[in-house]
């Protein structure tokens, strides 16, 4: 059974799996639905079309499922889904999706997500992620995995955030930033590539290498984008290329590059 506290209002029609606790002065709406062992605390607020996962923690003043902050939102039942073993702390806003996309703003597994971060509409966060407090992302951004966000950083809607990429203190970011790239500034520019996040990952001295090769032809040879994809492609002959899981690590730069629709951090 449920644990939930005597001054918490949960909806008769809600679905709280067993093992989850609701704390007190919490709203839960009818179309929530709880996996197992998550807790939540004081004063929250879960609404809408929401579904969390199994062992996730929910901070007090948490606001998951409100309607989107879009003017076009005309109270379709779009949804909000987040996954398992995440970490949400105090005042984080969650909204679910637009009809003008795919109708979900996801978020995926075992992520870190501190105070006061934003997650607008239709924007979709991977798993493994620590987003820093007062982080705000706008409407249909794409994060990937493994990847480290400062703090008080905005993100411009429908940027894209790579694998294992890594966002400075205070940024703004406004173009796509590719995997394994470090970028700070207002506006933000490439700082160097991430390796400590790889290298704590299990990659070995030959895939470490490979990131900094592929970072160099971006970064470091005066090289425009196509001929920088070239180059990246060409890595794969490499004796570095053939390491366990090097290959991969190329391709998915290669992919990442060939979204960019908006550009990338330069």
């Amino acid at each position: 059974m449920a644990s939930i506290h005597p001054t918490a209002l949960v909806d008769p029609q809600a679905r709280l799996a067993d093992g989850v606790s609701v704390g007190p002065y919490t709203v839960i709406g009818p179309n929530v639905e709880i996996g197992e062992g998550t807790t939540i605390g004081a004063h929250a607020v879960i609404e809408g079309h929401t579904t969390i996962g199994r062992d996730n923690r929910i901070f007090q003043f948490a606001s998951l499922g409100a309607d989107p902050q879009d003017k076009k939102y005309a109270g379709e039942p779009t949804r909000l889904v987040i996954g398992n073993g995440n970490t949400i702390r105090e005042f984080t806003t969650f909204n679910t999706g637009t009809v003008q996309d795919k109708g979900i703003t996801q978020i995926g597994d075992d992520n870190w997500i501190m105070a006061y971060v934003h997650v607008a509409h239709d924007c979709v966060i991977g798993s493994h992620n620590v987003i820093a407090n007062s982080v705000q992302f706008a409407g249909h951004v794409t994060v990937g995995d493994f990847t480290l966000i400062g703090g008080i950083s905005g993100i411009h809607q429908f940027v894209r955030i790579g694998d294992f990429a890594m966002l400075g203190f205070q940024t703004r970011l406004s173009q796509d930033l590719p995997p394994f790239v470090v970028a700070a500034g207002n506006p933000a520019e490439a700082q160097n590539v991430h390796q400590e996040g790889p290298r704590r990952r299990g990659y070995s001295v030959e895939r470490l290498s490979l990131l900094k090769q592929m970072y160099k032809l971006l970064y470091r040879k005066g090289l425009t984008l196509a001929a920088s994809v070239d180059e990246i492609t060409a890595l794969k002959a490499t004796p570095e290329a053939q390491a366990d899981g090097a290959l991969g690590d190329i391709d998915k730069m290669l992919a990442f590059l060939a979204g960019a629709q908006r550009g990338i951090v330069r």
